[in-house]
């Protein structure tokens, strides 16, 4: 069993395969660089359906 939610291993995956880092994903995602990284590092920061709606939208439509 994993530590960590759905959305922090989107998170990761996404982050791998664009070569992106949080504050990239915060400024397109219009979170807190410290938001971001709590949603990825801990299994207790659950990301609001806001938060969840916002980084989704975003790498939905990142396109590199």
């Amino acid at each position: 069993m994993t530590n960590f939610t759905e959305l922090a291993l989107e998170l990761i995956d996404f982050e791998k395969e664009y070569q992106l880092n949080d504050n990239e994903v915060a400024l397109g995602s219009q979170l807190s660089v410290e938001r971001v990284h709590d949603i990825k590092s801990s299994s207790s920061a659950q990301a609001t359906e806001e938060e969840t709606g916002l980084l989704r939208r975003f790498m939905q439509s990142y396109h590199g």
